[in-house]
């Protein structure tokens, strides 16, 4: 059993790679190279997290607005944060999603280029083409490695936030707003680390479209 599941996940994940490279070559039939391609989803990745910090911002707003409880409706509260939990997520799975999505992209240009590059007849022109090569993916390397590190800060705080939301959940009383306001200095410099590892990411996303675009 534990064979065929390996198989059939396998499989899943060579159809997915074969659809991309198909949709790959699609764009290409229709005059969108793979660079431009690379740059559009570095562009909607480096928006994605510039959505992901102002998300994670208000989220830490709300947490915060919630330790200041002094009487009435802590169910409305509890649905503030979870809904401010819940956005968070989504915005999380978002930029994991954009990621991959670079990736697959990267790995099919740099791949293309190589080829590219050994049919040169000049010896100028490809030492020229490798020169370029390289130095992209010096620049590419710097941006995915800027990015996992913004995303991997992400997950710390939603494992904090989700364990708040249902603490408040379950206990909709003074005990889940004491649990609040203990955990709150930890989730301000999470969020502040966080905050600031998607800053250098995002300009890190910039100084490469510019890099590609010349």
């Amino acid at each position: 059993m534990n064979y065929l599941y390996r198989l059939l996940i396998l499989s899943v994940f060579f159809m997915l790679m074969g659809c991309s490279t198909m949709y790959l070559e699609a764009l290409e039939k229709v005059g969108i190279p793979k660079r431009d391609v690379m740059v559009s989803r570095v562009e909607k990745a480096r928006d994605t997290q510039e959505e992901t910090k102002e998300q994670f911002k208000s989220a830490l707003e709300q947490f915060t607005a919630a330790t200041n409880f002094d009487g009435g409706d802590l169910e409305a509260t509890y649905k503030r944060l979870n809904d401010a939990y819940e956005a968070s997520v989504a915005k999380a799975e978002e930029v994991r999603s954009r990621i991959t999505d670079i990736e697959s992209v990267s790995e099919a240009l740099f791949t293309e280029w190589k080829q590219e590059i050994t049919q040169y007849s000049s010896a100028a022109m490809k030492q020229n083409s490798q020169k370029k090569l390289n130095t992209t993916q010096t620049h590419y390397r710097q941006l995915i490695k800027s990015m996992k590190q913004a995303e991997a800060k992400i997950e710390p705080i939603l494992t904090v936030f989700n364990d708040q939301v249902m603490f408040l959940k379950h206990n909709l009383n003074a005990r889940a707003i004491a649990s609040l306001k203990g955990e709150l200095s930890t989730i301000k410099s999470d969020v502040s680390a966080l905050v600031v590892s998607m800053e250098q990411s995002i300009n890190e996303a910039n100084a490469f479209i510019s890099t590609m675009e010349k």
